[in-house]
């Protein structure tokens, strides 16, 4: 009966986790949930008390999701330097890229919603995107101890850049899910990471999409492939 409920939870949090991610928190009802588990009332009540409480749930999972993707191969390149530019990649391009939500980026969408509704939740997305950033500045620093980078780099603002972009490009592709855009945000990263290097070295082999000229982002009415989120 224990594995059951666990499984009944799980479910729970995953069948919210899409709805939230498409549908956005508010705009996500009881009823919507009922309908996608098949739960009755008292079943769903019996696992949460409350929609806020399987909206931390529903986070947990997302987070899980998200280390997964973006931390895969990490642990296996010892050059700091090297290991953020894997990082971004497997962002862009296995976790955004890859429409693992489909609204897009669960932490920004979410962010976007909740800001200004409810300081609780909205602090605890903050206090993810503060997480990854001093990750990425240990990474930075690290590289300053190895002697890898030029002098005069601030490894805070260097790691908040990172973030700062990342965020950016989500928004861009949840509104207008053009691929170019998580493209190009990892092809100029990976030129602005391998020019933190002392001497320029060229760091990771170069893999992944590289633009051809004139292949430019269409974020206005000419993209009518967009499918992006509904609400958040």
């Amino acid at each position: 009966m224990k594995n059951k409920g666990i499984q009944t939870r799980q479910n729970i949090s995953n069948k919210s986790l899409q709805l939230f991610s498409v549908k956005g928190y508010y705009n996500t009802s009881i009823n919507d949930i009922l309908d996608a588990t098949g739960l009755t009332k008292g079943g769903l009540y019996g696992h949460f008390r409350s929609k806020e409480e399987i909206w931390y749930a529903v986070y947990e999972r997302a987070v899980e999701i998200w280390r997964q993707i973006v931390f895969q191969g990490i642990r296996d390149i010892p050059d700091p330097l090297d290991r953020i530019e894997k990082t971004v990649e497997n962002h862009l391009r296995d976790y955004l890229g890859a429409d693992v939500f489909k609204g897009g980026c669960f932490f920004v969408n979410m962010l976007v919603e909740i800001s200004g509704q409810s300081e609780t939740m909205s602090r605890e997305i903050r206090r993810g995107f503060v997480s990854f950033s001093k990750l990425l500045r240990s990474w930075v620093e690290e590289a300053r101890e190895k002697d890898q980078l030029k002098e005069g780099l601030k490894p805070r603002e260097i790691a908040n850049f990172l973030v700062i972009c990342l965020n950016g490009a989500a928004t861009l592709y949840s509104a207008s899910r053009d691929p170019d855009i998580w493209k190009q945000t990892i092809t100029q990263l990976r030129f602005y990471i391998r020019d933190l290097r002392k001497g320029g070295s060229p760091g990771l082999s170069d893999k992944g999409p590289v633009l051809a000229p004139g292949n430019g982002l269409h974020l206005g009415r000419q993209s009518r492939q967009t499918k992006g989120p509904i609400a958040p």
